[in-house]
C-alpha cells in the first residue's frame, strides 16, 4: 500500500510504502516521519479509515495536527 500526504495544491509532503495488513490509521505516524518538510501541516484530512479518537488525540498532542475525517458507521466510542 502506498500512503501519501499532499498539500491542497497536490504537492506531496510525505510518502510511505507499507504492507496492506495494518489499518491505515496506524500508518499515519510512519508517513509523517517521512515528511519532506521541516514543519507538519496544521490539518490532515483523511477518509473514514482515519476516524479514530485515539489518532485524533495523538496527532493533536504530539504533532499539533487537527485530524478531519468522517465518522465510520458503527464506530465504538474511544477507538
Amino acid at each position: 500500500m502506498i500512503v501519501a500526504i499532499a498539500a491542497g495544491d497536490s504537492l506531496s509532503l510525505a510518502v510511505s510504502v507499507q504492507s496492506a495488513s495494518p489499518a491505515e490509521c496506524q500508518l499515519v505516524e510512519e508517513v509523517l516521519a517521512g515528511s519532506f518538510l521541516d514543519q507538519f501541516p496544521a490539518r490532515l484530512i483523511g477518509d473514514k479509515a482515519y476516524d479514530s479518537e485515539l489518532l485524533d488525540r495523538k496527532l493533536q498532542s504530539e504533532y499539533g495536527i487537527e485530524l478531519i475525517a468522517p465518522n465510520r458507521r458503527g464506530r465504538k466510542r474511544g477507538t
